[in-house]
């Protein structure tokens, strides 16, 4: 097997990405660019095959010259690692291409859920199958995390961003038994990366900008059952949420506002401890100091997921509220620190000093 026979002191990895020409594949280059031990070696696309990185991704010079290669077999044989940033049901479909020794690391939907029926009511089709989680601070009952289950692993799933903001945000409540596990509302500011180009492109036919649309409305967005999976994994039991995302017009971040009907007992300072225990060793994840919040703004360009904790005592419920970039923690990122951890790598390389100016678009 090409990667675990490697020298990891005096080589690097080979890396195709598959669909590179969008969003997320242009984040994946701009990470990878960053990475001491990965080489790109081939991008691929559909419409812009022939065409240079440099005309859809300039903010990735490093890679200007590489040429959008055509998405078959051939073209991704050979390769230590194949990132797919590809619309969903395409990268089943690819994924059947690739070697067994290859790490194949999907930022679609395609192998994300464990239920067929689930799969079959949100996205229609036939289910793919289910690949090891790219989630590693995912809390698996107790204390136990996805983490460890990343290990050696050869085909990854990345999370959905809404996912990530929402489980994040809310897995140590629920593990603890702070919260109860049918009254879950989450409502979540999106930016317009996030969003998918169908909503994205209904925003901007009503208002270029400074328009807020609530999209996906009534339990129909296709995160709903993966959110549930995660959450019922870190409760020990069945989990059911609300969940309405909002789409902005700005360009990157998530803004998840979570709220639980809190179990008897249950203040701040205890909801502050789970949440400290729950995440002290995770550098990632930042925990705000009682009584103040994140903002998307201080996540950009960034790998990391801020949350805010507060009890509303009139109401009795638990708010979280978790900040990420979309694009870093809720995709391209969470795909590195993935890949880091299946290949034995330090688990934050390439993610440090990986932060965006505020106000400079890096799509």
């Amino acid at each position: 097997m090409a990667s675990e026979t490697k020298d990891r002191n005096a080589m690097t990895f080979s890396v195709a990405v598959a669909g590179a020409s969008g969003n997320v594949g242009g984040e994946l280059l701009r990470l990878i660019a960053q990475h001491p031990e990965l080489e790109l070696k081939t991008v691929t696309a559909s419409s812009m095959v022939g065409q240079k990185v440099s005309t859809l991704h300039p903010h990735v010079p490093v890679f200007a010259d590489v040429v959008f290669q055509e998405n078959n077999a051939q073209t991704l044989a050979g390769h230590d690692i194949v990132f797919l940033a590809l619309p969903h049901s395409k990268s089943a479909e690819v994924a059947k291409w690739l070697s067994d020794d290859a790490l194949v690391i999907d930022c679609g939907a395609d192998f994300r859920l464990e239920s067929e029926s689930d799969w079959k009511k949100f996205y229609g089709g036939e289910h793919a199958g289910t690949w090891t989680y790219g989630m590693p601070e995912l809390l698996i009952g107790g204390q136990n995390k996805q983490r460890e289950l990343l290990k050696g692993a050869k085909r990854i799933a990345v999370p959905g961003c809404n996912v990530t903001a929402i489980t994040i945000g809310l897995a140590p409540a629920l593990a603890a038994g702070l919260v109860e596990n049918t009254d879950i509302v989450s409502v979540l500011t999106v930016g317009t990366s996030g969003a998918g180009r169908g909503a994205t492109e209904k925003l901007f036919e009503i208002e270029p900008t400074g328009s807020a649309d609530a999209y996906q409305v009534g339990g129909i967005h296709r995160h709903t059952p993966e959110i549930e999976q995660n959450l019922s994994k870190s409760a020990g039991a069945q989990v059911q949420i609300n969940f309405t995302p909002v789409l902005a017009s700005v360009e990157r971040g998530i803004l998840a506002v979570n709220t639980a009907k809190l179990a008897h007992g249950v203040d701040i300072a205890m909801v502050q401890a789970v949440y400290d225990n729950a995440y002290r060793h995770e550098q990632f994840i930042k925990i705000s100091a009682p009584g103040t919040f994140p903002s998307t703004a201080e996540t950009i360009g960034d790998n990391f997921a801020l949350i805010g904790l507060a009890v509303d005592t009139h109401a009795n419920r638990l708010i979280s509220v978790c900040a990420i970039d979309n694009l870093v923690k809720g995709t391209g990122g969470a795909a590195i620190q993935s890949m880091n951890i299946a290949l034995g790598l330090t688990e934050n390389t390439g993610l440090t000093n990986i932060s965006l100016a505020k106000k400079v678009s890096s799509l």
